[in-house]
């Protein structure tokens, strides 16, 4: 992926405050790391949501702060639930001499032929790895090739990744990614509810929340 910058500036409005800064149109931030005290920053929030609906959690960002720049990785991002714009960010500053441990997503390319010729189902145990690497050598997805899987009960390890010498994997390396079973085990495995007892409905999240103390300032 290209260079991604962000251009921001510093701000000083907190609290209350920054509703009126999101209705001018400004996104709330703040970027900090091991060698950085926490900045307080704001940024476009049109250009700055555009370019951040592309980045995963593991996507390489340059915050250009007044001409300084930041390289750094999106920590947590919170977004309006009914609306589902982007009310604030967080960035992690990296240095780039220095490795760092994030999680990248899997991702499922190819086609199974025991999917395809034997109407198997691909089940998928995991679908993160946990890594270490330098920030540049940071992936933003990691292929899992699933074309491997050509017959029923074929699996695929995570010893059987295709990935470059520069970042190790900090998960087990027999851990199961994904298994190609029948279609009579996957229906197996789906147990029957219980009668009379009533399933807790967790509450479906589709943000990462933060700690900020400005946000529980805007409440008061």
């Amino acid at each position: 992926m290209d260079k991604v910058v962000l251009k921001a500036v510093k701000r000083d409005v907190t609290g209350k405050q920054v509703k009126a800064m999101r209705r001018e149109g400004q996104l709330p931030a703040v970027i900090y790391g091991r060698h950085l005290e926490p900045i307080a920053i704001s940024l476009e929030a049109h250009a700055a949501s555009l370019v951040m609906n592309k980045l995963t959690s593991s996507s390489l960002v340059t915050i250009d702060l007044d001409g300084k720049e930041y390289p750094a990785l999106v920590r947590e991002r919170q977004r309006n639930f009914i609306k589902g714009n982007l009310t604030h960010v967080d960035f992690l500053a990296v240095d780039l001499k220095e490795k760092i441990r994030a999680t990248v997503r899997l991702e499922f390319v190819g086609v199974s032929g025991a999917v395809k010729d034997y109407n198997g189902v691909l089940v998928k145990n995991i679908e993160k790895l946990d890594v270490e690497c330098l920030p540049t050598d940071l992936p933003e997805r990691i292929a899992v090739d699933i074309s491997a899987l050509k017959a029923i009960g074929n699996g695929i390890r995570v010893r059987d990744l295709d990935i470059s010498e520069n970042i190790r994997i900090l998960n087990d390396e027999d851990e199961m990614i994904a298994v190609a079973t029948s279609a009579k085990e996957e229906a197996a495995d789906v147990v029957a509810p219980v009668p009379g007892v009533a399933e807790a409905a967790a509450p479906g999240l589709s943000v990462e929340r933060g700690k900020k103390d400005e946000e529980v300032a805007e409440k008061k």
